[in-house]
């Protein structure tokens, strides 16, 4: 399992910082996020930028934004953004996406679409002409919502043939995952009993997760399983107690989010020297 740490500040000068203390203290990821217009956040930063300044800050650690609604991103500059982001890093991002949440004004404020049909169709297409554009090869596409002429993008990615794509998937719905399963790893989201997600995943959920994949992927690669969470700084044994049995069961990447933390950098800057919650298997 490897362990990475999306930190929750949106001022840059944090997040970059809290990156350098994340590589230093063992973290095997230091991710951003990705809002535009959230009341809780206070200060806010571009994903792109942020992680261009994290790329040229670190040597180490593997970088993302958790997580990048592609729907209200053009895909053809996301496409710019990545690469550029990873010939920065020396191949060492990957590309968290999601529907995304529509209690960001980045949505209903500006018109983006905000119904959860069209923001799927909206990311099905932009992961197509992602992976298309980053080939390096000249490129066309038609699709329902985007539609151009044959471009070629170059350089491509350091990462060959490409960086990878984390997806969001709602477990156990087959058409989400499914999704998630065309990739390179799925951050699930348990749907509760009463339709609502956000459920902590079980061991069990894990292996079932697992065996699904499984079943149903048709790559060479295996596929990531992330899973976010929190674990105590000043425990150890609890913190690695607690993802002891995930690992077992197959989970490969544990994401330490406090996201209550978001204006006390103190707190996360604590967590975060304490060190990885590492399992042994």
């Amino acid at each position: 399992m490897k362990y990475g740490f999306v930190i929750p500040s949106g001022a840059i000068d944090d997040i970059v910082a809290l990156t350098v203390e994340a590589e230093r203290a063992g973290w095997d990821g230091a991710f951003t996020w990705d809002g535009m217009d959230i009341e809780m956040a206070g200060p806010m930063s571009d994903p792109w930028v942020a992680l261009a300044a994290m790329a040229l800050r670190t040597e180490r650690v593997t970088i993302g934004a958790i997580v990048t609604p592609v729907s209200r991103r053009r895909p053809w500059k996301l496409a710019r953004e990545t690469v550029t982001v990873d010939h920065l890093s020396g191949g060492r991002l990957v590309v968290p996406v999601g529907l995304g949440a529509t209690d960001d004004g980045g949505f209903g404020k500006v018109g983006e679409p905000t119904d959860r049909r069209t923001r799927a169709e909206l990311l099905d297409e932009g992961l197509e002409i992602l992976t298309g554009l980053w080939s390096g090869e000249p490129f066309a596409y038609q699709g329902r919502h985007h539609r151009f002429d044959a471009m070629r993008f170059l350089p491509p990615p350091v990462q060959r043939p490409r960086f990878p794509i984390w997806v969001v998937g709602a477990w156990p719905r087959e058409r989400s995952m499914a999704r998630a399963a065309r990739y390179d790893g799925v951050m699930p989201s348990k749907q509760g009993p009463g339709g609502s997600y956000g459920e902590p995943l079980t061991p069990n959920d894990i292996r079932e997760l697992r065996a699904w994949l499984a079943d149903r992927r048709h790559a060479d690669t295996p596929c990531d399983i992330i899973l976010e969470g929190e674990t105590p700084a000043d425990d150890p044994a609890a913190a690695a107690a607690k993802v002891q049995p995930l690992a077992e069961a197959g989970a490969t990447w544990w994401i330490e989010g406090l996201w209550d933390a978001m204006h006390n950098p103190g707190r996360v800057r604590r967590r975060i020297v304490a060190g990885p919650p590492k399992a042994i298997v």
